[in-house]
């Protein structure tokens, strides 16, 4: 049980006399090691104070750099990186929406440049480390997809980077695509379970189920397809894959129960 003494109170035995001096004694003891402890604080302070001042400086220097860094250097390069990379994305949009006949030209076009303006490839050497180089790495890898360079294509796609909703599981997926065309299934499949699994949405998480469903099917790995499968039934239900999905459910069941 915890004990106190009141104000003024004497101790009248010979053992609370002796609990007192101890109690005094190692209260005295603390004081004096914290005592100890600040003087030979303020000793190595005293006799280490220019080495303390010179990492100080240092480290105002590391921090004063970075943001003078990213105000004076990474901002304005990544502006004009912006500016100069408009014409190549501009190629690479119509690309994309323009007539079958001229889209390989475009590509190219958004790959190597044109009218005099720098292309994807151009701002990937000339601006790296900004965000605009590393978006040029998805132009150019799906250029190069669609231009069927699928060797292109898996390189820079693997160069980009992005937490994007629909860009990052979108660059994985085109590198599944890739190695379909490299007759790699193995490699593809692996790509389409993580551009499947990246994010959950009703547009990329069951066109890379499909895909991976279809590559496992192939692969003759008819479980892990059928899984893949059951899960665009249950849960995007209203996918375009889903509505094709029940009859690769049925291919999956007859190929599992072989």
């Amino acid at each position: 049980m915890a004990t106190y003494n009141k104000r003024g109170y004497k101790p009248k035995t010979k053992v609370e006399k002796k609990q007192n001096i101890e109690e005094g004694s190692t209260t005295a003891e603390v004081f004096n090691t914290l005592d100890e402890t600040a003087s030979k604080t303020e000793d190595f302070v005293a006799k280490n104070q220019k080495y303390i001042f010179i990492i100080i400086g240092l480290v105002a220097v590391i921090v004063l750099g970075s943001l003078g860094y990213k105000e004076f250097i990474a901002q304005p390069k990544q502006a004009a990186a912006m500016n100069d990379m408009f014409q190549a994305q501009k190629y690479f949009d119509e690309a994309v929406t323009g007539v079958a006949t001229e889209k390989d030209s475009l590509y190219n076009l958004a790959l190597n440049g044109g009218e005099g303006k720098f292309g994807m490839l151009d701002i990937i050497e000339e601006y790296s480390g900004t965000a605009s180089a590393n978006l040029a790495s998805y132009y150019a890898g799906t250029a190069y997809l669609r231009l069927k360079d699928y060797k292109n294509a898996v390189e820079h796609l693997s160069n980009f980077k992005s937490n994007d909703e629909i860009l990052a599981p979108l660059a994985k997926g085109n590198i599944g695509d890739a190695f379909v065309q490299l007759n790699q299934p193995e490699d593809a499949l692996g790509y389409y379970e993580e551009a499947a699994e990246m994010r959950d949405n009703e547009y990329t998480t069951p066109m890379y189920l499909f895909k991976a469903g279809a590559i496992a099917l192939d692969l003759g790995q008819a479980d892990k397809a059928l899984a893949y499968f059951k899960r665009i039934k249950d849960n995007y239900s209203n996918s375009t894959e889903a509505s094709k999905v029940e009859v690769y459910i049925g291919k999956a069941q007859v190929m599992a129960n072989k």
